[in-house]
């Protein structure tokens, strides 16, 4: 991570030194000291990315160091390093919340491996309290962003299994928020104080994905330089989410069901068992039932992970829900981006009503921050939809003047059914043929026209 700041402390004028060289080639901002307790006075002027410390020194001990810094800068990842034939002393370190350590002397390709990793996992780590904010934001239970039938649906099954040991699957199309439901349970749940790990399992390849997943031991193939831990040990205690588990090759698809049963596994090249206390989620945008019928997915672990399933609705089956989105997508993005937008004109927010939105909610957040970048006054007067959107005639989109005494709410209502009943009309009064027309289900029709009041009388059949 180029401009990464790193405190090295060690007492031994030629170990920093070698650190200073091969860390600044490498891109990192150095700083040098000799004693923990030089550490600690640069520390409480400035704040790091790393801290790299020896354990035995005069005065203070790198353990000692590395716990005051674990209290008051717990944002500065700590690796520690100690002599060959000292390894306990580099276990005790990492038992008191040490990221990683290295043997003296260092290699300069292990030191920056180190390195990198801990900064990953410290900005994954960030990412997740971001994510953390947003999903209670988002999808809390007190102040809910969508409140479609579908979505208090999904909600209820969010609050009744979290709590629960259960393995939950997701299933949704991409962009649904499947991994914001899966954090949602998450921190819901009695693992909140643990971690949680994600894992792409369709962006690794087969030949990676295992010992992703499951670790390998030093010398298990070809660069497996040292031990290395699996996604299932790093969500010890916590939760692991598997991501597009569709895409899982069989072979893993076989050691997946066996640490799934019996909580235990072998990392690749490894011939002890490991154990772990994981709670999984997994989510996929595949029909794991047509997966299994057609012999791409194994049906015993299909019926595994099938244990509490929750399907999320397309944004396309609750529009209900898209002016309450797009207006909080407004307001994220003027504050990320400095603009001065609060709200949407009626004419840009029945573009966003009149388009089927393939790319589900992250596509509406991908239009919404276009539309903020692009703006300049309050109120966002138009929205650039994406390819394949629902161009309205000029004389049928509304207008401002057209929202009267019920304001924005009954404008919509009034726009919604008139696009229902031109829909039903063109279809002959066929529920499927119009609801097909609108980009929504048969169900979602049915619950519109029920919600607005239609009636046969007011469609004329040609």
């Amino acid at each position: 991570m180029s401009g990464a700041r790193v405190l090295v402390v060690d007492d031994d004028r030629a170990v920093r030194n070698a650190l200073m060289v091969n860390l600044s080639k490498a891109g990192y901002e150095v700083t040098l000291v000799a004693s923990a307790e030089e550490a600690l006075d640069v520390l409480r002027r400035s704040p790091f990315d790393l801290l790299i410390t020896d354990v035995k020194m005069p005065g203070k001990s790198g353990v000692e160091l590395l716990q005051v810094t674990r209290v008051h800068w717990p944002d500065t990842r700590v690796v520690v390093m100690t002599g060959f034939g000292s390894v306990r002393d580099a276990v005790a370190a990492m038992q008191a919340g040490a990221v990683d350590y290295l043997i003296k002397p260092v290699e300069r390709d292990e030191l920056l491996l180190v390195f990198s990793r801990a900064l990953q996992t410290r900005a994954m780590q960030r990412e997740l309290q971001q994510l953390r904010r947003e999903v209670d934001e988002k999808y809390g239970f007190h102040d809910i962003i969508g409140a479609a039938p579908a979505m208090r649906e999904v909600y209820a099954q969010v609050q009744a299994v979290a709590d629960s040991s259960a393995l939950v699957l997701v299933q949704g199309e991409t962009g649904t928020g499947k991994d914001l439901i899966a954090h949602a349970i998450h921190y819901r749940s009695r693992r909140s104080h643990g971690p949680i790990v994600v894992v792409n399992c369709g962006a690794l390849p087969e030949n990676l994905l295992e010992s992703e997943l499951f670790g390998h031991e030093r010398g298990s193939f070809t660069g497996a330089v040292r031990q290395h831990q699996g996604k299932f040990e790093q969500a010890d205690g916590g939760t692991l989410f598997l991501d597009e588990i569709g895409e899982i090759p069989a072979t893993t698809q076989v050691k997946l069901l066996r640490v799934l049963e019996g909580g235990t596994f072998t990392r690749v090249g490894g011939e002890h068992p490991v154990s772990v206390d994981v709670r999984v989620v997994a989510a996929t945008n595949r029909d794991l039932r047509e997966e299994v019928k057609r012999g791409a997915f194994r049906a015993d672990l299909y019926y595994r992970l099938n244990v509490f399933a929750i399907r999320l609705p397309p944004l396309r089956d609750r529009r209900d829900d898209i002016p309450v989105l797009a207006g909080h997508f407004v307001k994220k993005f003027a504050a990320r981006h400095g603009r001065p937008c609060t709200h949407l004109a009626a004419g840009a927010l029945a573009s966003l009503l009149s388009y089927s939105w393939p790319g589900n909610v992250r596509e509406l957040e991908h239009v919404m921050e276009r539309a903020v970048i692009l703006g300049n006054t309050p109120e966002i007067a138009a929205v650039q939809m994406p390819d394949g959107g629902i161009e309205l005639p000029e004389d049928a989109r509304p207008r401002l003047d057209d929202v009267g005494p019920g304001g924005l709410p009954d404008a919509l209502d009034s726009y919604e059914r008139a696009l229902i009943t031109e829909a039903l009309q063109e279809a002959g009064g066929v529920q499927a043929r119009a609801a097909r027309r609108l980009g929504i289900s048969r169900s979602n029709l049915n619950y519109r026209i029920n919600r607005l009041a239609i009636t046969l009388q007011e469609i004329r059949f040609s």
